[in-house]
């Protein structure tokens, strides 16, 4: 294969595995194998990866008041006062949180790990007001993200964050609650119509005990949990939690539900199904590996095919991160990545619900295409931005705090504020090897093939600097 080919097939895996690669380590991978390449990827890194911006201590003692004053129903003024203020400091330890994500995600070394985090972040859709329990799912979904689905699952299930959310908290004996066991089925590993309202209640009566104690930790309470025997998918016998994501995970259906969903972020929006089988055998017969499907997928020809290069819709996470990786951003205010990602549409750690983001072309309407159009000249030339997108109603009280010009109350005027970014332009332009032409530019920022109206807009005259923001303002830089 020729340096040329691969330097397009090196390209579209970045795009796709990461969030895009710089001109010098393109050329440099061009020149090996692409399954080398995809090994490396894949290498797991030696040290620990965590996110560790919250400190467990302090957060559970703020748990515990929270606890203790949630549970009262008559409060004195007293305790509205620190009630207001365990709310106030949680917000902003969330926003903090979400910040730490993203500036991770733009400076990785690891990229497919992230983006393996933002995968799984989306299956996986939970919300908690607690920061704490936020952050331990997210470093859960990061140190399995790679590894075994049934370690992954069974992380997850257990985790406080994900025990709140699908109401577990309140699953027990003679009183079971259904949430969990729903969405374990419907949203995490088999998808609608492969199991029975029956299992639901049978799964149900399982989970019953799995919950987490007043530090906010998985505890299992034998005094609450369900003895009894339950039928599940025709299998009898006194089951608990894990015996049922046991079950489930034997069923093929799992495999081929995850190989899916794993190759609508990855590959297409509109899944090829004989791909989806071959990937779905192979995480089946590798007992559930995620490296080894990724590997499988990543290795596979159809990968590089023509409809699946340049034709995703970037989330807005994607572009943020992408946008500010391959220009070396700084953020001097980096709360404007929480205004840019709910003005967009994808507030990390507050998905619309359970189901996630709906992705693929829910992801663009007329304004936030204007807005994502606008975004790359105002952050690579820090201009002035009217955030007025997709915002979730929800999140208006957390985002209002982080606004850094203020709302006039009488013209209702939009909130503005200036997005106080710098891109590094000479590490860009150094990574450009010399003699770089804006058709070569363009070729290496741009995802889809070049067509005549591309290759008409750029000029020999302007800069590579002006070049770069003109193609990065253009709707084809929207797409991976």
């Amino acid at each position: 294969m020729s340096p040329k080919d691969n330097f397009y097939k090196v390209k579209h895996l970045y795009s796709r595995a990461g969030f895009g690669i710089s001109f010098t380590d393109l050329h440099k991978l061009s020149r090996k194998n692409i399954d080398k390449v995809v090994s490396t990827l894949l290498k797991e890194p030696k040290e620990s990866d965590d996110i560790t911006l919250i400190d467990s201590v302090a957060s559970k003692q703020q748990l515990l008041m929270q606890a203790g004053l949630y549970a009262k129903k008559d409060l004195t003024d007293e305790e509205k006062k620190q009630r207001q203020e365990i709310v106030r400091m949680q917000n902003e330890k969330s926003r903090d949180l979400n910040i730490t994500w993203v500036e991770k995600m733009i400076n990785t070394s690891n990229p497919l790990r992230e983006k393996m985090t933002l995968f799984w972040h989306g299956h996986f859709a939970c919300r908690s007001n607690n920061p704490m329990f936020a952050q331990q799912l997210n470093n859960i979904q990061r140190a399995n993200g790679l590894g075994s689905f049934k370690t992954l699952l069974v992380e997850v299930s257990k985790s406080p964050a994900m025990l709140q959310y699908l109401n577990n908290q309140q699953n027990r004996k003679g009183k079971p609650n259904e949430n969990f066991a729903r969405e374990l089925m419907e949203l995490f590993t088999l998808g609608r119509g492969n199991y029975t309202e029956q299992d639901i209640k049978e799964s149900a009566r399982s989970f019953t005990g799995w919950m987490y104690d007043k530090d906010g930790s998985f505890i299992f309470r034998p005094n609450l949990h369900d003895t009894g025997t339950k039928t599940f998918f025709g299998k009898i016998g006194n089951f608990d939690g894990e015996n049922i994501i046991d079950i489930i995970l034997d069923k093929p259906e799992t495999a081929e539900f995850i190989s899916r969903k794993v190759y609508k972020f990855f590959v297409n929006d509109n899944p090829n199904e004989t791909h989806v089988k071959e990937l779905a055998n192979h995480f089946f017969n590798s007992k559930y590996d995620i490296a080894e499907l990724m590997k499988k997928m990543f290795t596979s020809d159809w990968f590089y095919s023509p409809e699946n290069v340049g034709t995703k819709i970037k989330s807005p996470a994607e572009f943020i991160v992408g946008l500010s990786r391959e220009f070396y951003v700084t953020y001097n205010k980096p709360q404007v990545l929480i205004q840019l990602q709910s003005s967009l549409g994808q507030y990390l750690f507050n998905p619309p619900n359970v189901a996630g983001w709906p992705g693929g072309q829910n992801w663009i309407d007329s304004s936030s295409l204007m807005l994502r159009m606008r975004i790359p000249s105002l952050v690579l030339n820090d201009g002035e931005i009217d955030f007025s997108g997709k915002a979730d109603p929800e999140d208006e009280a957390v985002i209002a705090q982080s606004r850094t010009a203020t709302i006039n109350a009488n013209t209702k005027a939009k909130p503005k504020s200036f997005v106080d970014a710098k891109a590094n332009w000479p590490k860009f332009l150094d990574t450009l090897p010399k003699g770089t032409t804006p058709l070569e530019l363009a070729e290496f920022l741009l995802q889809p093939k070049l067509n005549d109206k591309i290759t008409g807009m750029i000029s020999d005259n302007k800069g590579l600097r002006s070049t770069s923001v003109e193609l990065a303002s253009m709707p084809e830089y929207q797409l991976c």
